[in-house]
């Protein structure tokens, strides 16, 4: 069987393509990615019997804790890790091809956001630059390399040059994105406050352990006031993921057109919900061409009809069923 080829990745632009490639990886991933070959096995899944993405069976992510989860020979030429506590186990993505990576990011951000060139580039990322093998660190230095401004940075703890920094892009009327970690965001508007309604502002998501967890209703009308706003911008990915969701305020997120959301019963995690239920979220991620494609998540979330969706929390238990069946 031949690799599908990221060209036909990442020119889908309409239903009946998504559905073709979907199952080309599908295909070349039940044969080459060993892990996920085994779990359809015990899952007693003929993968000649999927002619539809709906049918295609997802992988509980967790398995990229606990196995090398890579549909190709090839070395890989970077490892992406999850944060983790101490004694806590991480994730890993053993990406072999990291162009495809770029290729996914880059192409995305542009979709959403258009040229990085042209845009100044702020990031408050501290948690993530701390630490080795953050997928969103290697995204975002390559979008400060890309972008024109001499304003474009990480700002680690120094939330008063950020503050000059933003005051200065915003005299020059120049189109600004601040990207930052939710608490580090906090941070920053109980010390200072903006009113720079161009601005966008994109939280990343977590508090890291650094502050209590909160509802997003509250987070963002907490932001939108502390820098003059009218929305917060979210960034929705993961180190298993090579694609992003982006939402434009109100937590709604949309993906680009190789990457789709299902929803799962979580009490029959085989089994995908229609409608505006919620459920486990399940990504299709095509950019995931030398891993697995097809993975189930441990957050909880709704579809709309437009395929758009919404992020609602994690599992309490984030051993979901299935899980076990590979454990060594």
């Amino acid at each position: 069987m031949n690799t599908p080829d990221p060209a036909q990745i990442f020119s889908i632009d309409n239903p009946t393509a998504f559905e073709q490639v979907a199952l080309t990886v599908f295909r070349h991933q039940a044969e080459h990615c060993a892990v996920y070959r085994d779990y359809i096995h015990y899952l007693n899944i003929d993968p000649a019997s999927i002619n539809s993405y709906l049918q295609i069976p997802f992988l509980p992510i967790s398995f990229f804790k606990s196995h090398e989860v890579v549909s190709t020979a090839d070395q890989p030429e970077i490892v992406f890790s999850s944060s983790g506590t101490t004694g806590q186990s991480t994730s890993k993505h053993l990406v072999s091809d990291v162009k495809i990576y770029e290729q996914s990011f880059n192409l995305a951000f542009e979709q959403f956001y258009g040229n990085p060139q042209d845009i100044c580039i702020l990031a408050l990322l501290p948690s993530y630059l701390e630490r080795e093998g953050s997928s969103l660190i290697y995204m975002v230095d390559d979008l400060l390399k890309q972008s024109q401004h001499p304003q474009s940075g990480y700002f680690l703890h120094d939330l008063e040059a950020l503050y000059q920094t933003l005051l200065t892009v915003k005299a020059s009327g120049q189109k600004t994105i601040l990207i930052g970690v939710t608490y580090a965001l906090l941070d920053f508007v109980e010390s200072f406050q903006l009113d720079f309604p161009e601005l966008i502002v994109m939280e990343t998501g977590g508090m890291k352990g650094k502050r209590k967890e909160m509802v997003r209703e509250e987070l963002h009308q907490i932001l939108t006031a502390g820098f003059g706003v009218s929305n917060i911008h979210s960034e929705y990915g993961m180190t298993e993921l090579l694609s992003q969701g982006y939402s434009y305020g109100d937590g709604i997120f949309n993906c680009p057109p190789w990457m789709k959301i299902l929803l799962r019963d979580t009490s029959d995690p085989l089994s995908l919900l229609a409608g505006k239920q919620s459920g486990g979220i399940n990504v299709i991620d095509l950019a995931n061409l030398n891993s697995c494609a097809f993975i189930a998540t441990q957050d909880l979330g709704k579809v709309y009809p437009d395929g758009s969706f919404e992020v609602l929390g994690r599992f309490d238990n984030a051993d979901i069923r299935g899980c076990n069946l590979l454990v060594q």
